[in-house]
């Protein structure tokens, strides 16, 4: 497929954007431009914190409106799997009863507890990188890698179910993986050692939730993958703030 209908498939995927035009399908074939719909993200969430930081907004409004901004662009896509990641995994006894509970729209106590923790460390984080002054490049760095770890858990763990959202979206080639593996360092190359830290930081995060994931359902699902997107830049926003 061509550049323009593999875009069109990570936006329509990843994002509320109104896109329009033929979509590369399967959509993980075009897993490679799931950076760059990061970018895009980033780029407008982080421009939304400038903008209230110039306008003399606090830190912490500033970095509000940058994860209100983020939220509006994808529908909360991404949050809304970590909640049902966070219920499933740690609320049912056996794998198909915790898949289950992953597919229930309904929230549990471990959902909106990873909620509540992922997004305090997220305002927290954002609002120190406004403070340091490099908020636009740190807040598209982790929209970027983010998006890239989401391709590389699709195409190292299996289907956990045979439907869904995961498995009708397929598995990505690994042309494609590597591609938004490109782009991930392309993002963090200007951070110099920290981006080394905030990779290792994602490697260790993405083994860790694939192991769990493997372990307690048999793989991965679309919920997985948006909890692996919301830990996954927190760690790079961890390490692109650290002193």
């Amino acid at each position: 497929m061509t550049f323009r209908s593999d875009m069109i498939s990570a936006a329509m995927l990843l994002t509320r954007l109104p896109v329009r035009g033929e979509p590369t399908a399967p959509a993980a074939r075009a897993a490679w431009a799931w950076p760059l719909v990061g970018l895009v993200v980033g780029l407008a969430a982080g421009l939304a914190g400038v903008a209230g930081w110039a306008l003399g907004a606090t830190p912490a409004v500033a970095a509000t409106l940058v994860i209100a901004v983020s939220v509006l662009l994808t529908g909360a896509l991404h949050e809304d799997g970590l909640a049902d990641t966070a219920d499933g995994l740690w609320g049912g006894a056996e794998p198909a009863r915790r898949l289950e509970i992953m597919r229930d729209s309904r929230i549990g106590s471990y959902g909106v507890i990873a909620l509540i923790l992922l997004l305090l460390l997220r305002w927290s984080l954002i609002a120190t990188a406004l403070i340091q002054g490099h908020v636009l490049f740190t807040v598209i760095a982790a929209a970027m890698v983010s998006r890239a770890a989401m391709a590389v858990l699709m195409r190292w763990q299996p289907h956990a179910r045979a439907d869904g959202l995961s498995h009708g979206t397929g598995r990505p080639p690994a042309h494609a993986v590597w591609i938004a593996v490109a782009l991930a360092a392309l993002a963090l190359l200007p951070a110099g050692a920290h981006g080394l830290a905030a990779a290792a930081l994602v490697a260790a995060a993405l083994w860790a939730l694939g192991r769990v994931a493997r372990a307690k359902i048999g793989g991965q699902t679309g919920d997985l993958l948006g909890a692996c997107q919301q830990i996954s830049e927190v760690a790079v926003l961890v390490a692109l703030t650290s002193a």
